[in-house]
């Protein structure tokens, strides 16, 4: 029984772990952007989200297609995309310091993990 909060796996591994890993962060964030000063919630905050959830759609797509290289290079897109948005909205303050090393420390797993199941795959570019 997956856990509370948890995404439904799609099987054994990595991926599963990986989509499970991406949804937990979506699950932290999106709550996080809604209390973002108006002035950047609708652009800053509004990525971050756009970003995070296609980043845990292409991990859902890869686990779940025959084909995964160019759904994995999409989350890899994703993941830098989320990492330099979540930076940003530290140095500007939208967010405490302790909320991003929290989201950087997941988003990096999350690359780490991404990177990992690319070169499991044998993928170039891994």
């Amino acid at each position: 029984m997956p856990e509370k909060g948890r995404a439904a796996q799609p099987g054994q591994g990595e991926p599963a772990l990986v989509v499970g890993k991406a949804y937990d962060l979506c699950l932290w964030l999106l709550p996080k952007v809604e209390k973002l000063p108006r002035a950047y919630k609708f652009t800053i905050g509004e990525r971050l989200v756009t970003e995070s959830l296609s980043l845990l759609l292409s991990l859902v797509e890869a686990a779940y297609s025959r084909s995964k290289e160019a759904a994995l290079a999409r989350a890899v897109t994703h993941t830098n995309a989320v990492r330099y948005l979540l930076r940003l909205s530290k140095d500007l303050r939208l967010i405490p310091e302790s909320s991003w090393e929290f989201a950087a420390e997941r988003v990096d797993e999350i690359g780490r993990m991404v990177g990992g199941w690319r070169r499991a795959k044998g993928e170039p570019g891994a």
